[in-house]
């Protein structure tokens, strides 16, 4: 019989990075309360991130809300985002690095073999590097875990490919 499988990844589109990039750079411009501010959106090193600028942490946060809602327009998960860095403050500007998530770390794969193998146990869950690879011999069942997947709050972005 045959195996079908796909692999769970935690990574983002990169094209669609730069488009949410430009959107949220022509945003910026058109809008009457930024006139005349710092306010911006710059790449990080290798375009893993953004460098989010403005006068004040308000002004932070309304471009990075900005990020957000162009993220959700396109279909895909402001969980990428890793907001945990500090705001920092000097000459009337202020500025925040917001690097990606990208790939899944161990404690995140053993959550989700975790949770496969309680609310499915005819599929296989095995870690593979940044991925995990869940394998059956149902696509039916591959289409009920991915929807159990997208149900569970996790915190961070999830992408299956590499369907087979």
């Amino acid at each position: 019989m045959a195996q079908f499988s796909f692999d769970i990844e935690s990574t983002y589109d990169k094209a669609e990075m730069n488009n949410v990039e430009q959107l949220v750079t022509r945003e910026i411009a058109n809008r009457y309360d930024f006139k005349g501010t710092p306010a911006g959106i710059e790449w990080l090193a290798d375009k893993k991130g953004f460098k989010v600028i403005g006068s004040s942490e308000w002004q932070l946060e309304s471009v990075i809300d900005m990020i957000g809602k162009q993220l959700a327009k396109r279909d895909m998960t402001s969980k990428v985002l890793d907001l945990s860095g500090k705001i920092t403050e000097a000459n009337m500007r202020a500025w925040q690095d917001v690097p990606f998530k990208d790939g899944l770390k161990q404690d995140d794969a053993k959550k989700i073999t975790k949770l496969l193998k309680d609310s499915h146990p005819k599929a296989k869950a095995q870690i593979q590097g940044d991925a995990v690879r869940v394998t059956s011999a149902s696509k039916d069942e591959l289409q009920a875990v991915m929807a159990t997947l997208r149900a569970a709050d996790f915190d961070f972005p999830l992408a299956f490919t590499n369907y087979r």
